[in-house]
């Protein structure tokens, strides 16, 4: 498949070239939902809303609480303690996390 020339460097035959070179692939458009989502749209927008709503924050900060009391009583280590702490930066912070990468990569 690949012929060598005399510079050492492998040549793709011509067909090959144009298809490396041609347009990049796209994702379909974010714009619209396909049919039929709206009932999943509204399951997984109520899951996220019980995640993140009062009660879950409740929860949190119940749990860093504890965490942070147990570590300065030494019933658990930092390394545990920070993780936990941490997992909760991650939860509640994942929508910016998911906006900031969706701009770098600039989807929609």
């Amino acid at each position: 498949m690949f012929r060598r020339m005399s510079n050492r460097l492998a040549v793709l035959p011509g067909g090959a070239v144009a298809a490396l070179l041609g347009s990049p692939a796209r994702a379909q458009g974010f714009a619209a939902d396909p049919a039929g989502s709206g009932v999943l749209l509204n399951a997984v927008t109520w899951l996220q809303g019980t995640l993140l709503g009062n009660v879950a924050t409740s929860l949190a900060v119940i749990a860093v609480g504890a965490t942070g009391l147990m570590m300065l009583t030494g019933r658990i280590d930092w390394r545990r303690g920070g993780t936990v702490i941490l997992g909760c930066f991650i939860i509640f912070g994942a929508a910016a996390i998911v906006a900031g990468v969706k701009s770098v990569a600039g989807v929609g």
